[in-house]
């Protein structure tokens, strides 16, 4: 059984932090489930430009309100509290945060603790060795 809270976990190396956001990373690559979870927040009046070209993710909106762009379809979707979207397809995407845009976020195969986006708005898909010494941006 593995128990952690959020607020403990923001405390330590698990809280990741870039320009546009902030992610808690309470299960990771090390937990051996095939999965990592996510609670990120990106921040208000942001635009952050993603394309996950080594992972799926499923995302939850907990509270705020944004827009989901899909490159491909040139198609946008509004983000509000309750909206799920899932990045199936290793979709190109932009999300913009109108506020403060709290999301819970399942990565597989499972982040490994300190991966930020690339120059292509991807994460680097690393082995828990890579990861114990990469260092954070």
């Amino acid at each position: 059984m593995i128990v952690r809270s959020f607020k403990e976990a923001r405390e330590t190396s698990r809280r990741i932090t870039a320009d546009n956001w902030e992610s808690i990373r309470l299960a990771l690559g090390d937990d051996e489930l095939g999965f990592s979870f996510h609670i990120t927040t990106m921040y208000a009046k942001t635009t952050t430009s993603m394309h996950y070209k080594n992972h799926i993710e499923l995302v939850y909106c907990i509270s705020g309100e944004g827009e989901l762009f899909d490159v491909v379809a040139g198609r946008s979707y509004p983000i509000a509290p309750g909206t799920l979207y899932i990045l199936d397809k290793n979709d190109p995407h932009r999300v913009t945060a109108e506020s403060d845009l709290v999301i819970a976020c399942v990565f597989r195969p499972a982040l490994q603790g300190r991966e930020v986006h690339d120059a292509d708005g991807a994460y680097p898909l690393l082995s828990a060795a890579e990861a114990a010494h990469s260092v954070s941006r």
